[in-house]
């Protein structure tokens, strides 16, 4: 599939890329997965600018600013493709002086995945990551989250909002009925069909965009965060891809965080995920 033509970085993540120039610190690069934006990682990146380091989160290609607007224009999120969307994230990184650190959550731990094999990440931490090719487990968990989105192939080219009652399945199983209300009220935007869909037909389609290079001597050490309690992306898909990882001649870990679901970086244990992400970070060149 043709990637859709390349969207400039925005207002906004370039005087994040001149603030974080400026800084001489190194920076940590945050990317947001399906149904969430940028301003999801604000809590990570105040700890990670009081830890020294000086932060950006792009957005993917067209990102509305805010949830209200992003709610109000489904259409913004359409069409967003891996392939796109990398390249998004890969010309902000080429604007930076100093070589970050790249996190990513979902399909932003896919996202990261494939920008560590670039090369263009001194460490990564993809975070309950989206399977690319190669990665073969399919839980019936990922794809009963899955479903609002293939269920219909029609959606490919669509956005969709989840209802409360999905996102309670595919991201906040592992906290209250309460706390779970509140996220949905606060995080989730329309999310674009074509990445799970590129992330379904993966293993059939030698040409999907949804492919990392794991074994680049470049790519820099790397750790996977796994939710045991995912059901999006569950220990079977985290753990495969950590086996692919391995691989490279890097540093290669994987930590699973006891009863956690996949809101983990944006739910009331947030903190103690991005601990266990800065320690890695710091104790491997970060």
């Amino acid at each position: 599939m043709a990637r859709s033509k390349p969207v400039p970085p925005t207002a906004r993540e370039l005087a994040n890329v001149e603030r974080a120039n400026a800084s001489g610190l190194r920076p940590v690069v945050f990317v947001h997965g399906l149904w969430l934006l940028a301003s999801s990682w604000d809590p990570w990146r105040e700890m990670f600018e009081a830890a020294g380091f000086t932060t950006i989160a792009p957005g993917w290609p067209d990102d509305p600013e805010t949830v209200e607007e992003g709610r109000r224009k489904p259409e913004l999120f359409a069409g967003k493709s891996v392939g796109a969307i990398s390249d998004h994230y890969a010309d902000v990184i080429g604007r930076l002086k100093i070589k970050p650190v790249i996190i990513g959550h979902s399909f932003g731990g896919l996202i990261t995945q494939r920008l560590a094999g670039q090369g263009l990440g001194v460490v990564s931490v993809p975070i309950d990551p989206g399977p690319f090719r190669g990665v073969l487990p399919l839980p019936l968990s990922a794809l009963k989250a899955a479903f609002p989105v293939i269920g219909n192939p029609v959606n490919r080219r669509r956005s969709v909002m989840l209802t409360p009652e999905q996102f309670r399945y595919a991201f906040t199983n592992a906290v209250s009925e309460r706390e779970a209300a509140d996220l949905y009220a606060k995080f989730p935007v329309p999310g674009s069909g074509i990445p799970l869909f590129q992330a379904a037909f993966a293993n059939v389609n030698p040409r999907t965009e949804a492919k990392v290079d794991s074994t680049t001597p470049s790519r820099g050490p790397m750790l996977l965060i796994s939710g045991q309690k995912d059901h999006t992306v569950p220990w079977a898909i985290a753990n495969a891809s950590f086996k692919k990882q391995r691989r490279n001649v890097a540093a290669t870990e994987i930590v699973e965080m006891p009863g956690r679901g996949h809101s983990l970086i944006i739910d009331s244990g947030w903190q103690e995920v991005a601990e266990t992400a800065l320690s890695f970070v710091k104790a491997n060149g970060g």
